[in-house]
């Protein structure tokens, strides 16, 4: 609870946040009786506009007129309050997409119990005249006795006019149905909420959504115009599935029909409809709340009672210490809390050095899929905080490392990062190693205020944003993002003179990082005058012989794989089993040795154009200049005697940003208390020269540069032939 909260609102007595986003906030409430709520209230600004109270009240009506054993029910409500609320039962369950995420896709049982109890509440929704326009993974709730439907914030009645555009797409992309990608509000009925309930049955089943992810327009132009990616959805659901997805709301089932057919007749109780991993989430959830405290009420203009106990008073004196450092307490502030200065040296001893000790924090997969280069880049940072301390003796402060593992798991990205966001000592982050928890992680950097640096992550909206929104505060890119990065591997590509016809391939294994890759290629192309020959692939695919096959009868001359490193071994296998003798291009999901050892031979002559470069072959590159050699060579040095060995990619691009955020604070320290305001925008306009290069943001906080680097895999290793070019070499030309 923030301190702007209410204590209570409409006889319910308010425990904690749920969620909260730009319309208001989702309480947990509790009766007199003990009777727990989640209660929504609405912000008064939204209040205050015209439509709004109306939009509200449908909600609560549309969600009154729902009976179902598997829909929320309505508690109470009162849309004419200063600020409308409207309370529903509380689940303590996770959300469909939370426990999926988690956990993995559901087993086949699991599925047809969750898709037949939707189907039910659906067909409610339907009975009731009603379309609920929204079904998606986060507004399915999963209990121990089965699933239960949430939000009805954009249910229709079916013949009812809209009160939003009729040109406004409406509900949640990836899980609507054409009619609602192309706006079409008169086709928009029954049949809708079916697609989407077969979307979400697919995501259930294979832990992704059937058409796929990335930007808004791809979803909505694959919803309308693409086959639904449903391999590993298993065969007994498979004809359901497509029938529900079909794109003609005529040609879809009915809810109640879908609901007759999942009929769950397989031999169990209810309460083991779920895997145990789920289970236990809810059972603790569960646990939790029955451990809630009674609470006393509190007369108005009584002041509140002594904590009641060190748990809460460390929680409100880490409160009050976030205040002071937004005030700009700084130095002053992060010493008194930390205990006067007691620091540590990083290893969780007590150092002798009694001056304040601040932290650059690294938040990055140390034991999940991507482990390497997150333990790459925590070498990288330690060693520079190790050589800063080393250096920096007279300065006014000491410096450690606070390192968070995310683990490479989506859903427990946000707690890892707020480990380090809410550690007062902490004044910047490098991280995260991937995009995906990049994504997962950003809100708890945007809350704090906490500079968030990346050497890894380039997913685009990290750092772009739309023109209706907030310009980007938070993060500085230190690699070109996705779009540009498949840019600079075309421009490499077009200085080989014989490419005139590349082929393309677009992998939706990881749908953002595929479509983004290919976009960025395919306009490095169009700038160079050469015309690609495209292909797509289902994520998961495992024949690549076939499309390859016809992209080659096709006359390329060339391929450029756009896709990640398993899909890149099975195309390598099969280029070499047809004989395609042309250069071959990849990029950044596919560098590592990973891609080596797996693809053996067939890796041989494969072009990969990665962010990083190799610090060994920097160091005795002659093109250098001496000064910047200087410093590669001293890094090398450095962690060869620290670590023994030579630096694996991306550790160098570690150091060198941690060394920029060091030598700032370092340069300004004496300057008076420094706070995390406007840290962010005083990184951006740094210029910097570390041992792997250059350093410069331009106005969003992305890199300013190229950043791209060429290599080719010569012998079973990677070659390093140079930065990739900044424009590209037109057709024609030699």
């Amino acid at each position: 609870m923030l301190p702007a909260d209410p204590s209570s609102i409409g006889g319910y007595r308010l425990l904690g946040r749920l969620g909260a986003g730009g319309m208001g906030v989702v309480y947990l409430g509790r009766t007199d009786t003990g009777e727990l709520a989640a209660v929504k209230v609405t912000l008064a600004d939204q209040a205050d506009q015209a439509d709004f109270r109306a939009r509200f009240r449908r909600e609560v009506q549309a969600a009154r007129r729902v009976v179902s054993p598997w829909a929320v029910p309505v508690l109470g409500a009162d849309p004419d309050a200063p600020e409308p609320w409207m309370a529903t039962a509380f689940v303590p369950g996770p959300s469909l997409g939370e426990a999926v995420r988690g956990h993995g896709p559901l087993p086949e049982r699991s599925v047809r119990i969750l898709g037949g109890a939707i189907a039910r509440a659906l067909a409610a929704v339907h009975a009731a005249g009603l379309v609920h326009r929204d079904v998606k993974p986060g507004n399915v709730l999963l209990a121990v006795d089965g699933p239960r439907l949430i939000d009805f914030g954009i249910a229709r009645v079916t013949d009812e006019t809209a009160l939003t555009s009729a040109d406004m797409v409406v509900g949640t992309p990836g899980f609507l149905a054409p009619e609602q990608a192309e706006a079409r509000a008169a086709d928009i009925g029954p049949a809708s909420d079916v697609f989407a309930l077969g979307c979400l049955l697919a995501f259930a089943a294979t832990g992704r959504p059937p058409f796929g992810t990335g930007t808004l327009d791809a979803l909505l132009y694959r919803t309308v115009h693409d086959e639904p990616d449903l391999d590993g959805v298993p065969a007994a659901l498979l004809d359901l599935v497509r029938q529900c997805l079909a794109k003609a709301p005529a040609a879809r089932p009915s809810a109640a029909a879908l609901a007759d057919r999942l009929t769950e007749d397989t031999p169990g109780t209810a309460s083991d409809w779920l895997p145990a991993p789920v289970v236990r989430t809810i059972a603790e959830r569960s646990a939790r709340m029955l451990a809630l405290p009674a609470i006393d009420p509190t007369a108005a203009g009584t002041p509140p009672g002594p904590p009641a106990g060190p748990g809460r008073r460390r929680l409100l004196l880490l409160g009050a210490g976030a205040a002071v450092l937004a005030a700009g307490g700084g130095l002053t502030a992060w010493a008194a809390l930390r205990g006067e200065g007691e620091g540590t040296d990083g290893r969780g001893k007590p150092a002798p050095d009694r001056r304040p000790t601040w932290a650059v924090g690294l938040l990055a997969d140390l034991s999940g899929p991507a482990k390497s280069i997150g333990q790459a880049q925590e070498r990288g940072a330690r060693l520079a905080v190790e050589q800063f301390n080393a250096r920096h003796k007279g300065d006014p402060f000491l410096l450690e490392l606070k390192v968070s593992d995310d683990r490479g798991d989506r859903a427990g990205a946000l707690a890892a990062a707020r480990r380090l966001t809410t550690n007062p000592s902490v004044v910047a982050v490098l991280g995260p190693t991937s995009d995906d928890t990049g994504q997962a992680a950003l809100p708890a950097f945007e809350e704090a205020g906490v500079p968030l640096l990346t050497v890894s992550a380039g997913y685009n909206l990290l750092t772009l944003r739309a023109a209706s929104s907030p310009p980007n505060k938070t993060v500085l890119r230190a690699i070109p993002n996705h779009i540009m990065a498949g840019t600079y591997l075309a421009w490499a590509a077009t200085l080989l003179p014989r490419i005139r016809r590349p082929g393309v391939l677009q992998d939706r294994t990881d749908d953002q990082y595929g479509w983004q890759y290919t976009g960025g290629v395919r306009f490095g192309f169009q700038q160079a005058g050469i015309t690609p020959h495209f292909r797509v692939v289902p994520g998961r695919a495992v024949d690549y012989r076939r499309v390859l096959g016809e992209m080659i009868d096709a006359g390329i001359d060339a391929y450029v794989h756009c896709g990640v490193r398993s899909t890149a071994v099975l195309a390598a296998r099969a280029l070499t089993e047809l004989g395609f003798t042309g250069p071959r291009f990849t990029g950044q999901h596919v560098f590592g040795e990973a891609f080596l050892k797996e693809a053996g031979t067939d890796a041989e002559g494969w072009f990969v154009c990665a962010p990083v470069a190799d610090a060994v072959q920097r160091a005795a590159d002659e093109k250098q200049e001496p000064e910047n050699r200087k410093l590669t060579q001293g890094f090398l040095t450095a962690h060869r005697k620290r670590y023994g060995t030579d630096p694996a990619f991306y550790t160098g691009e570690a150091y060198d940003v941690v060394g920029m955020v060091l030598a700032w604070l370092s340069k300004n320290a004496a300057k008076g208390p420094l706070s995390r305001k406007g840290l962010w925008q005083a990184l951006r306009e740094q210029q910097y020269t570390g041992a792997m290069g250059g350093y410069a943001f331009g106005e969003t906080g992305e890199l300013a540069g190229v950043g791209t680097f060429v290599y080719a895999v010569q012998n079973g290793a990677y070659k390093y032939i140079g930065a990739a070019p900044a424009a590209p070499e037109k057709a024609g030309k030699s």
